[in-house]
């Protein structure tokens, strides 16, 4: 039976957004993979977590693309981009928080191109009036991804139900970041 790479990658990032310190024996047992399989495609933790990456920034990208940004309001695009986001929430908790991809100098271009994307979508919502114009596209996208995380531990734990997911970050986030009509 062939291993599924992305399913050893997805059952890793379940695994290590809830157990940072997990070892690489641990992600074996819980991909239902032996740890010689494991390190054959994934020589250590550095390359695991590489990989993580690279499907991270894959899969985000792909749900950027399926939340068309740029159609209707940026609210609208928001939204869509939160219920895209979902699927994959427990690996940008993981990613997010995992420090040795943001050290040094090689930052994955990934991260710069979805900055780009959300920080963008941020600005549109500030010129059409929606988002407020006191935060900046930077630090709106920053609270995004960490309210995403958050809501992912939080749903991993039990402590949110599912179903709220969408609702509960775009509220808070657009409660916050909305401009008030006075």
């Amino acid at each position: 039976m062939a291993m599924d790479r992305d399913q050893v990658l997805r059952d890793a990032a379940a695994l290590l957004s809830r157990k940072s310190t997990a070892t690489m024996d641990e992600v074996a047992r819980t991909a239902g993979i032996g740890r010689a399989t494991l390190h054959r495609h994934f020589a250590g933790r550095d390359a695991l977590v590489r990989a993580l990456e690279e499907l991270g920034i894959r899969e985000f990208e792909g749900a950027f693309d399926r939340a068309r940004l740029d159609e209707g309001t940026a609210v609208e695009a928001l939204r869509r981009l939160v219920a895209q986001a979902e699927p994959n929430a427990q690996l940008l908790a993981f990613l997010v928080t995992e420090n040795q991809l943001f050290e040094g100098e090689q930052v994955h271009e990934g991260w710069a191109r979805l900055d780009a994307r959300v920080g963008a979508l941020f600005r549109r919502g500030q010129q059409e009036g929606d988002i407020r114009i006191d935060l900046s596209a930077a630090w709106l996208t920053e609270a995004l991804y960490g309210l995403i995380g958050a809501c992912a531990w939080a749903v991993m734990d039990g402590r949110v139900a599912p179903k709220d997911f969408q609702y509960m970050i775009t509220e808070l986030l657009l409660g916050g970041a909305r401009r008030s009509v006075e």
